[in-house]
């Protein structure tokens, strides 16, 4: 089942005891917590690991300003960017030297392929990633909202371990990277 915003931070109230919300602008202490907090938590949790369900590529458009110094061209980022995994030029996504500054991707390259990891939509998110969301948001929501510390700290190493668990599924997902230049194995040769 796909949850949403509301839905998300409706369970992770649940978690903690306090009731759940309709919306963000309920009007209550709870609506008003979740508001302030989610977005925040979400972009952090999504941007701590390469998730394989936010993980996307795109080429990047080249903007007319050019960098002040050290490269050429510079790129403006995709609206849904959250951080840059790799660049690369043509059909390879990787291997392109690369500085992020400004909310831009300078090189001396004339075309980008960014692999990147993208904020999808809460509705697109898989039910381990939802569980390690709905642990994380009720940490954040603990002190503000129960005024404990100690359980608060409990409800982050819950979050933790849930995290844990959410990135050992989602590396489930992918084919593990082979190393494709290493300087110890081409002596050998």
């Amino acid at each position: 089942m796909a949850l949403n915003d509301v839905a998300l931070c409706s369970r992770a109230l649940i978690r903690i005891g306090a009731a759940p919300i309709t919306s963000f602008d309920d009007g209550t202490a709870e609506s008003e917590v979740a508001g302030a907090l989610f977005g925040s938590a979400r972009d952090a949790l999504l941007s701590a690991y390469a998730w394989s369900f936010a993980t996307g590529q795109v080429q990047l458009n080249q903007l007319q300003t050019e960098p002040l110094a050290d490269f050429d061209y510079a790129f403006a980022l995709p609206n849904d960017y959250l951080r840059a995994l790799s660049a690369g030029v043509g059909t390879r996504g990787r291997g392109l030297r690369y500085r992020l500054n400004r909310g831009q991707l300078h090189t001396n390259s004339s075309e980008v392929v960014l692999t990147y990891v993208f904020r999808p939509e809460e509705e697109e998110f898989p039910p381990y990633f939802d569980q390690a969301l709905i642990t994380r948001l009720s940490a954040e929501f603990t002190i503000p909202i129960t005024e404990s510390t100690s359980r608060a700290q409990a409800m982050f190493n819950l979050a933790q371990n849930e995290y844990e668990r959410a990135r050992q599924i989602d590396a489930q997902q992918d084919t593990p990277n082979k190393i494709d230049d290493f300087t110890l194995v081409k002596v050998r040769d």
